[in-house]
């Protein structure tokens, strides 16, 4: 067997193992879910499983990553056609959204695991860098197109992505039908945000805005 085969029916394997703990997920819980349980489902050895991901917190970082690169595909589609920066925002926030959609049963039970600072799928963690940088990337896409103070624009992706985790730990909450009251949320946030942006320029917020952006690099420095 060649490597690209090899690489193949490894790429079955991981998806399968990942596809089969989502849906014990949903089935038992967060919790009541194993490994060793997750491994019998889905038809593989515990070793097997273990090789692609070395713990829970592993299916969910990867469920993480999965569920960013679906909203950066279909944001991108969206903002296309999105010209304002409050257009632009509700299109990346409703595709974040669109994304989690399907694991809003056990979202609450994730973000129990996210909470510890070491824990691999903090979304502020090491661990969790690269997907919080594509993540980011995504806030990046919005800014690019839209009118921006120039002041502003570098910090601009990662304040518009912390408003979205506040949205998503809103979500996980949410239980009107559909998360209605999370879209909801949404479409009267992203108007505010940019009404917020647009003020930043005004000679009488903008060193206040300057001086919490200072703060901000003070603190992660």
């Amino acid at each position: 067997m060649d490597g690209r085969q090899q690489d193949g029916k490894g790429a079955q394997t991981k998806a399968l193992v990942l596809e089969t703990a989502l849906g014990m997920f949903r089935a038992k819980g967060y919790a009541k879910t194993t490994m060793r349980a997750i491994a019998a489902e889905a038809g593989v050895s515990l070793g097997s499983a273990y090789y692609y991901f070395a713990s829970k917190d592993d299916l969910v970082l990867e469920l993480y990553r999965e569920s960013v690169t679906e909203q950066r595909a279909a944001a991108t589609e969206a903002l296309a056609n999105a010209g304002g920066l409050a257009a632009r925002i509700h299109a990346a926030m409703h595709a974040g959204i669109d994304a989690l959609t399907p694991y809003h049963g056990f979202g609450g039970a994730f973000i129990g695991r996210a909470l510890p600072p070491e824990s691999a799928v903090n979304p502020f963690g090491e661990p969790s860098r690269e997907v919080r940088e594509s993540a980011v990337g995504i806030f990046s896409d919005v800014v690019e197109g839209a009118k921006v103070p120039q002041f502003l624009r570098a910090q601009l992706p990662e304040l518009l992505w912390l408003g979205y985790m506040g949205v998503v730990l809103f979500w996980v909450y949410d239980r009107s039908d559909s998360q209605r009251r999370t879209r909801m949320l949404i479409d009267g946030a992203a108007p505010l945000m940019a009404k917020l942006v647009a003020f930043s320029k005004l000679p009488v917020v903008k060193p206040l805005v300057e001086e919490a952006l200072a703060l901000k690099a003070r603190v992660q420095s």
